[in-house]
Formats: structure tokens, C-alpha cells, sequence
């Protein structure tokens, strides 16, 4: 089940970086409930398993395509997110100071800190695009312009996939013109 659970969001991933020509320039939130991927009710059994699955997953697709990426904690720590040292400085992020855990944090966000080369907690961010595994409503790390994907996966193991990318604001009137010819 782990390898699947890898390979469902590798392939997910893989999909929003295409239809968002993610790359360096690109900050990606990742919102995960492993309660959720293993068929359990949002913040009731954390599985760090599955959480390394995706993590490692995220991990690799950012590694071929370039992108930084967030991931978000739960509730208990009013859904701050883990990022690089590197992202932090890269976007002007300021830090605040805590530590995930499985019970404050969850199990994704806990994991990503252990596997970062330079991990970092920011409260605040405004992302490109973003993958909600699990429905833990990702949208306030989300530019205001957020445009749905539709994964051909709408699962990873039992949890409901939505993901999205964002475009910027048109704005004007009658008159604008949108596309420069």
C-alpha cells in the first residue's frame, strides 16, 4: 500500500507541475491528513508511514522539476508550514519558532521537518499552486486567483485529492486588453 500511496502522488504532482509550469519561480503547499489516505477520520490516526510515502514522493518530483514546497501542518498549530531554509529566504518568509509533532503538527508536516535539509516554520505563505490530500483546506496558503486541476486521480489511498493553480488577478474594464499580441 506504501508504494502506492507514493507512486498516487508522484503522479498527482507530477500533473499540477505540468499544468503549472512549476519551476524555480514556483512555491507549491502541500496540505496532507494521513488519517485521511489510510480511511480514517482527519486527525485520528496519524500514520507516519504513509506521511514518509508522501513526503518522499513530494520530495522527488520537486527534486526533477525545481519547485520549493510548503507543507502545511494541521490545526493545532493554526496550519503553519514547514519549508526550506532556502524557501524561506527566497520568498521573504519570516519564521516563527515551533516544532511539529505527530499530535501537534501531524504526521506529514512532522515528517517533511525530518527530512528537510534545512527545515523552517512559517506561518504565512502565498503559494502558486498547491495539492490538498485530504481535504485540510489548503486555500489560505493559496495566491487569490486559484484555478481547480482535475487530478486524474481524485484519490490517494482513501483520501479525497483537489489541488490548484493560481494566475494573477485582470483587472480594468471594457477596455483591458489581457493578451499582448
Amino acid at each position: 500500500m506504501l508504494a502506492e500511496i507514493k507512486a498516487q502522488t508522484q503522479q498527482v504532482l507530477t500533473e499540477l507541475q505540468a499544468a503549472g509550469q512549476l519551476d524555480a519561480d514556483h512555491l507549491v503547499v502541500i496540505g496532507c491528513s494521513s488519517s485521511e489516505v489510510i480511511g480514517q477520520r482527519i486527525g485520528t490516526a496519524g500514520s507516519l508511514d504513509a506521511a514518509a510515502a508522501i513526503v518522499e514522493a513530494v520530495l522527488a518530483v520537486r527534486e526533477q522539476f525545481g519547485f520549493h514546497v510548503a507543507f502545511q501542518c494541521c490545526e493545532h498549530l493554526n496550519r503553519a508550514l514547514v519549508v526550506e531554509r532556502e524557501t524561506m529566504r527566497r520568498f521573504q518568509l519570516e519564521p516563527v519558532t515551533v516544532v511539529p509533532v505527530p499530535q501537534a503538527g501531524g504526521a506529514t508536516a512532522s515528517t517533511a521537518f525530518g527530512q528537510l535539509q534545512q527545515p523552517v516554520i512559517v506561518e504565512h505563505i502565498q503559494a502558486h499552486a498547491g495539492v490538498d490530500i485530504g481535504d485540510t483546506f489548503i486555500g489560505m496558503h493559496l495566491r487569490p486567483v486559484a484555478v481547480p486541476v482535475r487530478p486524474t486521480l481524485r484519490q490517494i489511498g482513501d483520501a479525497h485529492v483537489t489541488m490548484a493553480i493560481t494566475r494573477p488577478k485582470l483587472i480594468g474594464g471594457a477596455r483591458a486588453v489581457y493578451v499582448v499580441s
